[in-house]
């Protein structure tokens, strides 16, 4: 199992989710976000003069997902989110060990299948 995080554009959210859902991949867990990279931040405008903007406001997908879906994930967060401009996020991958459900007591990949949702 991997643990997928996505730091993704605040627009592009609604298009990844949809892109997720329509390849079966409902559960996620997204947080607001502050950061940076290589953008360095925006350089603006305003009546007194120019002045930098240098954490962004993001959104942050984390996902849990098995070893067979982890590529399609990714491959669909990143297809979803690309806008082609400076600033279009990062996405990392570290392995999970292991994975709970508090409800049923599932563990591991069983705990992250759709069947086991209703139960």
């Amino acid at each position: 199992m991997k643990k997928i995080e996505a730091i993704i554009k605040e627009e592009r959210l609604d298009a990844v989710k949809k892109a997720l859902e329509a390849k079966g991949i409902l559960g996620m867990t997204v947080s607001d976000v502050v950061g940076r990279g290589r953008q360095k931040g925006l350089l603006l405008q305003w009546r007194a003069g120019e002045y930098r903007v240098d954490l962004l406001h993001k959104m942050k997908l984390e996902i849990v997902a098995d070893d067979a879906n982890c590529d399609m994930v990714i491959d669909t967060i990143s297809e979803a989110a690309r806008t082609g401009s400076i600033g279009d996020g990062m996405i990392f991958v570290l392995p999970v060990e292991h994975a709970i459900r508090i409800r049923t007591g599932e563990k591991d990949e069983t705990s992250l299948s759709a069947e086991s949702n209703g139960k």
